[in-house]
């Protein structure tokens, strides 16, 4: 790529974002760019070569220029977090955490390149179908280039892209025929060009199974001086990944300390564990499962908005449950039931994917999925911290920040958002937003204490995800850790770690992005005489997906750091 003069910051992130849509087919379609729906991305050793020369490039010009005015805010935050994405992805793309080393990648591209195209009607039904037929063709040469990088790779990733396979398989085959069913369309080259990437999925898996499987590693933690480089330049804060271990600790300690007392108010044993056990007995009937997420998310949003917490802006959300063209897939896919809006995509309502819970069903298996979605898992997770004043009320002001970085840096893509820089705002927001709602007679007694454990699980991230990359955790280490200190299952913490070891610093976010806004909130408070939750809260906001702790500076006006 040629290097062009730098007249504006304005002309740098348009290089800059085309070359990230480029590059990103995938992430553009979730992001609302729609240029290259009909791409996936090139991880040939020629393509990724391209990608290095013109973020080299991109970063040479950003540091060399000189801006003609004075950058406002979003500028400067956009000029800042850029080149750190820059720095982070050279980094990532020489690591054994991308394309070199992690065969997940491969398959999730593969697969959400095309039901990426479904999820919402942004474009023309055949407009849609053509880009996927395109993609479906794309699919062999993708899982080809899998099978040239990844030699040698830890056996969860390999398990982990092999369970992929399998959900890809069901959509390929019976979830295309029932896609074309319900949106009433019969086209013999979808469904040819879905046999055609179904049959290189299932050579791809083979791979995985027997050559790929047979030569595991042991290498799931990052150098210690990747992670640093995430927490310095993605989250922005000045800790390293031992520092931010020793914080989690602390943290946990108090958090389990207030775990136990509260624990002894409703047992005389004060087992915490049986107390979780119990939010399983209440739950909707079958027949107003899917009515009580809508009451529960408008009920959620007049306690916010009567007590003052937030303004409530015109962004509606639908619970629905996922289409049957994606329900057998879903389970062994990153389908997430929310999925943040894409951010250039017209959309009036949008539609939060519920798990279906229907009569025909066995009354066992209604039975054991009400238990799972209980009243407490349904308020915390589907409500509040994605459907109501978490994420979805974050997304609807990112979209509209003036920063083009802050604008898109959360949009969920094909395995995690679009930029590393937006999560501990966006994660960070959903978790403080559960909490700012605690005592507002939202959550029974035992839906407070729920709330309570699972800021304790977020705080376990926050130590197994650095003391997994520095060295001080093994795999199986970090698993007991999570089963002993959160009490999940040996098989829900092997899922957890797995994810902690494939993506790192990406764990550290909860904890990381909602104690800084409470500690905002407080300095903030101290400073404004005029201050309020609402004003506040709005404010905050308004900066769009950025790291929190760059909003602190901003809006305190001084240096910000977590630790004192």
């Amino acid at each position: 790529m040629a290097i062009i003069a730098l007249t504006s910051l304005s002309n740098w992130l348009d290089d800059f974002l085309t070359s990230y849509y480029k590059h990103r087919p995938v992430n553009a379609t979730f992001v609302g760019v729609h240029t290259y729906d009909d791409r996936l991305p090139d991880f040939s050793r020629e393509s990724v070569a391209q990608l290095q020369s013109e973020m080299e490039s991109l970063l040479a010009r950003l540091r060399g220029a000189e801006n003609s005015q004075k950058p406002n805010t979003s500028q400067q935050l956009d000029r800042l977090l850029a080149g750190n994405y820059l720095e982070i992805q050279l980094a990532e793309l020489s690591s054994h955490h991308f394309h070199l080393g992690n065969p997940a990648l491969y398959t999730g591209e593969a697969i959400f390149g095309v039901i990426s195209l479904f999820l919402r009607d942004f474009a023309p039904l055949a407009d849609r179908v053509k880009s996927a037929i395109s993609r479906l063709k794309a699919i062999p040469g993708l899982l080809e280039q899998g099978m040239t990088n990844v030699r040698s790779t830890p056996k969860e990733w390999t398990q982990k892209a092999i369970q992929e396979c399998t959900g890809a398989m069901h959509f390929l085959g019976n979830g295309i025929e029932l896609l074309m069913q319900s949106l009433n369309v019969n086209s013999p080259p979808l469904r040819a060009a879905a046999q055609s990437a179904l049959a290189e999925v299932q050579e791809y898996r083979d791979y995985l199974s027997s050559e790929l499987l047979s030569h595991a590693s042991s290498d799931y933690a990052c150098d210690k001086q990747f992670y640093d480089m995430l927490i310095r330049k993605g989250h922005c804060l000045e800790m390293n990944g031992e520092q931010v271990a020793e914080y989690g600790m602390d943290r946990l300690r108090e958090r389990q300390e207030q775990l136990q007392r509260e624990a002894s108010t409703f047992r005389r044993d004060g087992d915490w564990r049986k107390i979780l056990a119990s939010l399983e007995d209440s739950h909707p009937s079958q027949e107003g499962y899917l009515q009580s997420f809508h009451t529960l998310w408008q009920e959620c949003v007049r306690i916010a908005t009567e007590h003052s917490l937030l303004t409530w802006p015109n962004c509606p959300l639908r619970y629905t449950f996922v289409p049957t063209y994606f329900r057998e897939a879903a389970p062994f896919l990153y389908f997430l039931p929310y999925r943040s809006p894409a951010a250039f995509d017209p959309v009036s309502t949008y539609d939060y994917l519920v798990t279906p819970i229907e009569a025909s069903m066995p009354s066992n298996e209604q039975e054991r999925r009400l238990r799972t979605m209980n009243y407490s898992v349904i308020k915390l997770n589907h409500v509040v911290h994605h459907g109501s004043i978490g994420h979805h009320l974050q997304n609807y002001h990112a979209y509209r920040s003036a920063s083009r970085i802050g604008q898109i840096a959360a949009v969920d893509c094909a395995s995690r958002i679009a930029m590393f820089c937006g999560g501990t705002m966006a994660e960070g927001w959903a978790c403080y937003s559960t909490d700012i709602i605690r005592d507002l007679g939202f959550y029974t007694e035992l839906e407070q204490f729920a709330q309570l454990h699972s800021q304790l699980r977020q705080t376990a991230r926050a130590i197994a995800d650095p003391n997994l990359h520095v060295g001080k955790f093994t795999f199986d280490e970090a698993v007991q850790f999570y089963t002993t200190h959160v009490g999940m299952s040996v098989e829900a913490a092997r899922s957890e770690v797995t994810k902690n070891s494939m993506f790192p610093a990406t764990a550290a976010m909860y904890l990381l992005g909602t104690d800084c806004i409470h500690k905002l909130r407080e300095e903030f408070a101290k400073k404004d005489s005029s201050f309020s939750m609402s004003k506040f809260h709005d404010r905050f906001l308004k900066y769009g997906s950025v790291p929190v702790s760059l909003i602190a500076s901003d809006m305190l006006g001084t240096r910000f750091s977590l630790i004192d």
